[in-house]
């Protein structure tokens, strides 16, 4: 059986397609661009090499059209036509308070996401026109949606209640929301599983650290606390946005400059950030290089970023009421940046985190989950690689087949000890070849056959 899974962006729309029984990715790859000019598709085919082609993609439609037929191609494709994808996983953003689990897509919960994409309204539109665009092409099997806003759900209220007029929650849903959730999900599961512990016995902190960053406080293996908020403006310093700040900043720059409404959103969302601070950059290896060359800005947006994120840790020990197991880096800044990782972890032995140097360094890889805390620290630092695709592809798997629950009562495949990622295996190798010692801080999973 093949699942495809549509991740559709403000301006990309990502995809992969999985074969179940063989538990191999088929193909992945990414359309970028999408409503702007230079649109093109990047295809990554299992024993094929990469294809990129040029394609104007004015709307979602477009794009989705332009994969289907890409994954159709006699020369590049992996499908023979789509009659074999039996389901889709869409990721959504945004479900407002409608949702503690994925869904299967049906009329009314599209209507159900119209009505809160004003939550949203970066991701929502995209993801709906994801949806009906896919739809369209596939009318005759399961649509599944994915939400980033689930896995939070499980938040106390005195975690998720802003100190506002109370009738703002009870006639807006004014509320904290959080993000990154399926990433969340999948790096909190597979942390129990290192810590050879029962996911209701597991204390983490998370960040997940990209162009877009939040942390999620993972108290009896669900979601606690989580760092951004109604939309994903607030929380930590990202690559442009600004993360936490005064409210009443915007009113002030509102009366000092005349700014609209939509020039404060622009700006805290899309000039903000590192961006704001450097002037010019968002990648943290663009930020790192600059700040080694003498870029005093650079270095300042170093400092603040992994400043906030020291923060949100020290109050979500203070919130967790005990010594959490593990801090846990994800995402695509949180596996490679040791200079972050090092940086953020800085001060905090006096918490009981201890970061090596050493094994920092070593740690830069999406193909195997590692251990860079000293021996002696009192809380492990680990990396582990999010794979939000597999969670995806798993949810709508089971939607289909009428097996799936919420997560507290649903087992994924990445929670066996035994559990092995196939597409990340001969990228480990390569690792490997490159850097030897990367294996010494490779985590070994306790019950696993290898650790037997």
């Amino acid at each position: 059986m093949v699942v495809l899974t549509l991740n559709c962006g403000s301006s990309s729309v990502k995809y992969q397609v999985f074969d179940w029984e063989s538990k191999d990715v088929l193909a992945s790859g990414i359309v970028e661009r999408v409503t702007q000019p230079g649109s093109s598709i990047t295809h990554n085919a299992m024993n094929k090499p990469e294809y990129v082609k040029k394609q104007e993609c004015p709307n979602h439609t477009v794009a989705v059209e332009l994969i289907i037929s890409t994954l159709t191609d006699p020369g590049i494709g992996v499908i023979s036509d789509m009659n074999i994808i039996k389901t889709v996983g869409h990721r959504v953003l945004h479900g407002g308070t409608k949702f503690t689990k994925s869904v299967i897509v049906t009329p009314e919960i599209i209507e159900t996401f119209r009505e809160v994409q004003d939550l949203g309204p970066l991701h929502n539109p995209a993801n709906i026109m994801g949806i009906e665009a896919a739809q369209k092409v596939l009318p005759n099997v399961p649509h599944c949606a994915i939400m980033d806003t689930a896995w939070h759900q499980t938040m106390p209220d005195t975690s998720y209640l802003y100190a506002v007029p109370y009738e703002w929650f009870e006639n807006y849903d004014v509320r904290r929301y959080g993000f990154h959730g399926t990433s969340f999900l999948y790096t909190a599961k597979r942390t129990s599983v290192i810590l050879g512990k029962e996911p209701k016995d597991t204390n983490v902190i998370i960040a997940h650290i990209g162009n877009g960053a939040s942390m999620c406080c993972v108290k009896n293996g669900v979601c606690f606390d989580t760092s951004m908020g109604l939309t994903p403006l607030e929380g930590l310093v990202m690559g442009t946005r600004s993360g936490d700040c005064d409210p009443a900043l915007s009113f002030y720059m509102m009366r000092k400059t005349g700014m609209s409404v939509q020039d404060i959103d622009t700006a805290l969302n899309k000039k903000s950030g590192l961006l704001g601070l450097t002037g010019q950059y968002t990648d943290r290896r663009d930020v790192i290089n600059a700040k080694e060359s003498g870029d005093r800005r650079a270095e300042l947006a170093f400092k603040i970023e992994t400043y906030r994120l020291r923060k949100y840790i020290g109050s979500y020990i203070a919130a967790m009421g005990s010594t959490p197991d593990a801090l846990v880096f994800t995402a695509g800044v949180g596996e490679f940046s040791n200079p972050v990782r090092e940086e953020t972890c800085k001060g905090l032995e006096h918490l009981g985190i201890k970061l090596d140097p050493e094994k920092n360094l070593l740690a830069r890889t999406r193909n195997a989950e590692t251990c860079i805390s000293t021996d002696d620290s009192k809380i492990k630092i680990l990396v582990v690689p999010t794979d939000e695709e597999l969670v995806m592809t798993e949810d709508a798997y089971a939607l289909m087949k009428g097996t799936y629950d919420v997560h507290t009562n649903f087992t994924y495949s990445f929670q066996s000890p035994d559990y092995v990622n196939k597409g990340r295996i001969e990228g480990l190798k390569r690792d490997l070849e490159k850097n030897p010692a990367l294996a010494d801080i490779i985590v070994k999973i306790p019950g696993s056959a290898k650790a037997n």
